[in-house]
Order: C-alpha cells, then sequence, then structure tokens
C-alpha cells in the first residue's frame, strides 16, 4: 500500500491514524516527544497487523531536533506516500502575558514543523504514489478565539501554508487540511466548559478521533483531485456565524 509519516502518533488524533493506516496497510514511521511510552505501545500492536513501524522522538520546538527528524525520515524511507502533521501545541494564555518564548515555541511546533519538515521529506514524497500531505489544523485557523492569540495565528498560518504547498508542489504532491471540531476534549476542560461547547455544534454531539483518521483515509485514496482544501470535520460548527 505505502508508507504513511505521522507525527504526535502515540496518542489521541495521532494514535488513530495511525491505526487506521496501518489498517489499510500502510507501513508507517511514527513520531513522538512526551508519548514514547504509548508511542512503543502503539507500534507492538501495529506490527502485531504485519505493518513495518519506525520510531521517532523529537521535540519539534527545536528547529535542530526538527532538520534531524527529517534527514532521519528521508534516510529511512525514500519513498512516502502520505505525510500527516498531527503534532501540535494548544494553550490558553491571554493576549497581554503571552511571553516571546511561548509565541515562538507555538509557532514552532504548529507552523514551522509542519513547513521544514515537509521540505525535507520532498524527495520521498516525489517518489510516492499519488502522494498527500495532510495538516491538522482547526476552527482557530480561520476564526479568531478568545485567549489563544498565538494558538491561532499559528493555526492560520498553517491554512495559508496548505494553500501556498498545494499550488507550488502540484501536480506531483496534493496538500490538504482537516480542521476537527471537537473530536477529543483537552484534559482541562470540566464538565461545564465541555457542555459550552457542544450548545455551538449543529449535530449537538462531539466528534471522535476515528472521524478525523477516516478522512485521513479519504484524502490518502479516494480523492486523487482534491487539494489545497481544509475540510471542516466540525458537526456545522464552522457555518454559524
Amino acid at each position: 500500500m505505502g508508507t504513511a509519516f505521522i507525527t504526535g502518533a502515540g496518542v489521541r488524533v495521532g494514535s488513530a491514524v495511525a491505526r487506521a493506516l496501518g489498517r489499510a496497510g500502510y507501513d508507517l514511521a511514527l513520531h513522538a516527544n512526551r508519548s514514547v511510552g504509548s508511542l512503543e505501545a502503539l507500534a507492538d500492536e501495529l506490527r502485531a497487523l504485519g505493518r513495518a513501524v519506525t520510531l521517532y522522538s523529537a521535540d519539534l520546538s527545536d528547529a535542530e531536533a526538527v532538520d534531524a527528524l527529517g534527514a532521519k525520515v528521508r534516510r529511512a524511507h525514500p519513498t512516502l506516500d502520505v505525510v500527516v502533521h498531527n503534532a501540535a501545541l494548544y494553550e490558553r494564555v491571554d493576549f497581554e502575558s503571552i511571553t516571546r518564548s511561548q509565541y515562538r515555541r507555538m509557532l514552532g511546533v504548529n507552523v514551522d514543523a509542519p513547513f521544514f519538515l515537509t521540505q525535507a521529506l520532498l524527495p520521498s514524497l516525489r517518489a510516492g504514489k499519488d502522494p498527500v500531505v495532510v495538516h491538522l489544523t482547526d476552527i482557530g485557523g480561520e476564526r479568531a478565539v478568545n485567549h489563544y492569540a498565538h494558538y491561532s495565528v499559528s493555526k492560520a498560518g498553517l491554512v495559508m501554508l496548505t494553500r501556498a504547498l498545494a499550488v507550488e508542489l502540484a501536480p506531483l504532491v496534493r496538500v490538504n487540511a482537516i480542521s476537527p471540531g471537537v473530536v477529543a476534549f483537552p484534559e482541562h476542560f470540566d464538565a461545564a466548559a465541555r457542555e459550552a461547547e457542544l450548545q455551538r455544534i449543529p449535530m449537538g454531539r462531539e466528534g471522535s478521533v476515528e472521524d478525523v483518521a477516516r478522512t485521513v483515509l479519504f484524502l490518502a485514496r479516494e480523492a486523487p483531485y482534491l487539494t489545497g482544501q481544509v475540510i471542516a470535520l466540525d458537526g456545522g460548527r464552522s457555518a454559524q456565524l
């Protein structure tokens, strides 16, 4: 089937995407930073299915670590068919309190890492069969989110990166983004915060990480003419004013 590289694959959305691609027949190159233990357990599960799995660890806020990761993955995988930039930093900070360090780390993980990893992996992607890059963004990339200014800026950058690369890397490499709504609540959300989020969703319920995984599979296998698009997977929330 081919080979897929996924960042932030140890937990939540990333692990669901890895499982879906593994079950579909893809061999896997999986990255994690703080969730290496979970990543190793996931690798054992996928190897039991007959998949080849290679693991990588790197702090994506560190430019040198990103460059080293890109070089390692390119050497180990001269052909890549799917690249999923899932790893992300998410934190609530009032605008007046955001430090330069917080701002730089946010953009480093959410924009710079996808930018420079894709650049490093271009030779492997161009050797793939109908290769696709998938960015994971969210509604913060299209609309301002209160108390998340640096996060919103980073996701807006990722949306534009999707469109810019779709134009520049065509026709050999497709680039799309998935913008999930509530598919996995942040751990710090209490019951009241979760209910408030659900009230904003026309479908009245949360989605699942498997919804994202199925959409990645769709982009990889069923959409050869789709590029430069941001798919809102949010139960209709982004359709509202």
